[in-house]
């Protein structure tokens, strides 16, 4: 690690909020567990190329840099669901991750994926899945939520073995239920306790 302090990023990109949401509970899980929570997005991708964003967003959380994804000790992975699938602003960023890809610097590292849908079957859980197939590409290991988590067989709306989710209704006007948030936290507990573990394997090549 070459962060003085070792920390387990929680990466997201939120339209209406509700993923942004459930990035803070993930990391309120990760803090609980005694870990230091990184909360970063990405920015918006626009249709015209002529024009860029700049470095700093004018005001939310920070920007991800190549930096703080390759020195991670963890990463938890969020993004709304369209048609299935992750938004093109996240899958743009990690359509730039080649470089870490190359050096390895996500291997052994766990990494877990939580999502936001309008209806009840907006493809939750094909996003999910969707999100985890760069994280295996670059060697990370999938962290899922057990049934064990009480919350995951009683919830009426989001919350799935693959990672936690919210459904936000129609109108993006659903705020986030006491199971969503429950499972959100047990989820960022798990991925701390998972960095902290990892951390310490000793990995021979």
């Amino acid at each position: 690690m070459s962060q003085a302090s070792p920390y387990v990023l929680v990466l997201y990109y939120s339209t209406h909020g509700t993923t942004k949401t459930l990035a803070y509970a993930i990391a309120q899980g990760i803090e609980e567990a005694g870990m230091t929570a990184r909360i970063r997005t990405v920015p918006t991708v626009a249709p015209e190329t002529t024009s860029s964003k700049p470095a700093i967003p004018d005001e939310g959380d920070l920007y991800c840099t190549m930096d703080d994804l390759k020195n991670c000790m963890g990463l938890a992975l969020g993004s709304p669901t369209h048609f299935g699938n992750m938004t093109a602003p996240m899958k743009y960023f990690w359509d730039n991750t080649v470089t870490i890809w190359l050096a390895g610097n996500l291997q052994n590292k766990p990494a877990c994926v939580f999502t936001t849908t309008g209806s009840m079957h907006g493809g939750q859980e094909t996003t999910l899945l969707s999100m985890m197939f760069p994280l295996i590409h670059h060697g990370m290991m999938i962290v899922g939520l057990p049934y064990a988590e009480a919350a995951l067989n009683r919830t009426e709306r989001g919350g799935t073995p693959y990672g936690a989710s919210h459904v936000s209704g129609a109108l993006h006007d659903q705020t986030v239920s006491a199971d969503e948030r429950e499972l959100a936290i047990a989820q960022g507990r798990r991925l701390a306790i998972s960095s902290l573990a990892l951390s310490q394997a000793n990995w021979s090549r």
